[in-house]
């Protein structure tokens, strides 16, 4: 058995941001600026920190879905551990039992062992195995007993979590490029901060108002939720929601991905404004630049409309929908404080999601003119949202080139 019997770190919410939260946490990294574990917010906005990204899919087989990225995803996790001066201790195999090593070695030297694993192979999710689905994300493991069949995970939730060692494998090996990837981290080099703060938001300024990286610059920033709301009220456009999102069960996929991506998708709610106006609160110390507290109000302002957005997207008023917002939020909560134990209760909140999805075949509960004022409510609420972090960023690119 190898286990580090003094693990308590369960604060992470992200993938990414939360394991190395929870890694640095537990070898007793701090932060210089405040004496205290390095915040997740910081963290996030040294990584590239808040965006837009708006896109949808239809693929054959599986219900449409919209996606809303709310944070930065062009390889968040390089960009922070490089810019923070963290050496990767990387391990690679092809092998399971030299994958299986690797993770006991890490663990008898003290340190939490970051995996890449399937979300859809492990039991705490309550997904249903599907063959075409699968999603590698990292999480930290800080007890392997193979004896005892227990592998002991932090992921997410407030709580540990457990699952078999085959479990862990099967998970581990879903996508088999990956070569069970597992990686220790070594300690920040406190002197890179401010650089890793400033390169962090002036990644989140540019993708807000520039082209990105890749991909076409109407599905980033600010022209992402223009573009999202005229494709909630041109019919005839080739991506529009009346022809990838009809009312009808493919209306509820529509607007519950988009809600789940909003309020749930590693994060409680906000689209995550909340969580980089923290991080802007740690910027205006490290950076010495106070004026950075008011780009923060506006993105707590920014949290404010999101959530209004979420709530418009899944309206109690529309029995069904509302119904549907609030079993998303129930499972997210539950799996958070629960863990493995609320798996019962996930998997009959999924069963009671299908059955309402199913229902709209026959009884979708808008007519026509309802529908088309539904999108209409929701693009109205996109597009204030859009108003208000055009402050944000305006607010943040002021304070950043001036000495506010």
């Amino acid at each position: 058995m190898a286990i580090l019997n003094d693990y308590r770190q369960f604060q992470g919410l992200h993938w990414e941001t939360g394991a190395v939260r929870n890694s640095f946490d537990y070898r007793g990294f701090r932060a210089p600026h405040t004496g205290r574990p390095y915040s997740e917010a910081l963290l996030m906005g040294v990584s590239g920190g808040a965006v837009v990204g708006y896109f949808t899919f239809a693929y054959e087989g599986y219900p449409p879905h919209a996606r809303i990225l709310t944070r930065n995803t062009f390889d968040p996790w390089d960009t922070l551990l490089s810019r923070l001066g963290v050496a990767q201790n990387i391990h690679q195999t092809a092998k399971p039992e030299r994958a299986v090593a690797n993770l006991v070695t890490a663990l008898d030297e003290g340190a939490p062992a970051i995996v890449w694993a399937d979300v859809w192979s492990l039991p705490h999710n309550a997904l249903a195995h599907d063959p075409g689905m699968w999603a590698m994300f990292p999480l930290v493991v800080y007890g392997y007993d193979e004896s005892a069949g227990v592998v002991h995970m932090a992921d997410r939730a407030r709580v540990g979590l457990t699952c078999t060692p085959g479990e862990l494998a099967a998970a581990r090996w879903r996508v088999k490029q990956d070569k069970h990837r597992l990686i220790t981290l070594e300690a920040p080099d406190p002197d890179k901060l401010a650089a890793a703060v400033s390169a962090g938001i002036w990644d989140c300024l540019r993708l807000y108002t520039e082209a990105p990286p890749q991909g076409a610059k109407h599905n980033f920033g600010l022209a992402a939720l223009r573009h999202w709301a005229e494709l909630l009220t041109k019919p005839k456009a080739r991506l529009s929601w009346e022809r990838v999102f009809p009312a009808g069960p493919k209306m509820l996929d529509g607007l519950a991905s988009a809600f789940t991506d909003i309020a749930i998708f590693g994060k409680e709610g906000g689209a995550e404004r909340h969580v980089y106006a923290d991080f802007l609160d740690e910027a205006a110390t490290i950076l010495d630049r106070p004026g950075l507290g008011q780009a923060a109000t506006h993105f707590r302002a920014a949290a404010a409309a999101w959530d209004a957005l979420g709530r418009t997207l899944l309206p109690d008023e529309v029995d069904p929908l509302g119904e549907t917002r609030l079993l998303l939020l129930e499972r997210h909560s539950r799996f958070l404080s629960e863990g493995n134990a609320a798996r019962a209760r996930l998997v009959a909140i999924d069963a009671r999601l299908a059955d309402i999805r199913a229902g709209l075949s026959a009884d979708f509960p808008l007519t026509t003119p309802q529908v088309e004022a539904h999108r209409a409510a929701i693009a109205a609420q996109v597009m204030a949202v859009h108003d208000i972090e055009a402050t944000a960023v305006a607010s943040l690119r002021e304070m950043m080139a001036g000495r506010s």
